[in-house]
């Protein structure tokens, strides 16, 4: 858990017990229903809490402003940013009963009353949110259209997609047509796992 204060020096100790909760939780919970791999449970901390929190290196989202997870499987990145901005509401989706469940249950276990998951689809919501997050779900081309509907009309500063994503995505992002603003992680966090990760930020319309 060094690793968060050393990146993100303005966490509270309630922010700082609550990663560490998290790390508990979910490991309970990745013995049971096998959310990610032994080897990523054994990295949890710089592969899946300090990459989630990326994108809070690109967007500090403000206060009663709302995101949405999109294909959050076990809440990430949707739980660690949950924690990060405790002012700010998260609704998680992921389209699998018992990966939804089992982020209920860790979001209890914690008391984030700023999290509500739920079992749907993105294309299927009809609420709008000031910004979508994900974690790799699919190419940029497919998964757009999925959240290009669900951003608030009058749009708050710095409204869109953040998307993390690894590797070279010049041919991604050509074939999605999109203007897309690329940030590399290795920027902000100095470990070997981030030299190929980025978070991909596509304006709201």
């Amino acid at each position: 858990m060094n690793l968060l204060p050393h990146y993100f020096p303005a966490l509270t100790p309630q922010q700082l017990q609550l990663f560490q909760q998290l790390e508990t939780e979910f490991r309970a919970t990745n013995e049971a229903i096998n959310l990610v791999s032994r080897t990523d449970m054994d990295n949890f901390v710089e592969r899946h809490v300090l990459h989630s929190l990326g994108i809070a290196k690109v967007i500090q989202f403000p206060k009663g402003s709302a995101v949405l997870d999109v294909g959050t499987g076990g809440g990430l990145p949707g739980l660690p940013l949950a924690i990060m901005f405790p002012d700010v509401h998260f609704h998680l989706v992921d389209s699998i009963g018992k990966k939804i469940r089992a982020v209920q249950f860790m979001a209890a276990a914690l008391g984030l009353h700023n999290v509500t998951a739920e079992q749907t689809r993105a294309e299927q919501l009809r609420t709008k949110y000031d910004y979508v997050v994900s974690r790799a779900v699919a190419r940029l081309a497919t998964f757009h259209p999925w959240i290009a509907h669900r951003f608030k009309p009058q749009g708050v500063p710095g409204a869109g997609l953040y998307y993390l994503k690894g590797g070279d995505l010049t041919e991604e992002i050509a074939e999605s047509g999109l203007k897309a603003k690329i940030t590399d992680l290795s920027s902000f966090f100095e470990e070997e796992f981030f030299e190929t990760k980025k978070v991909v930020f596509v304006p709201a319309k």
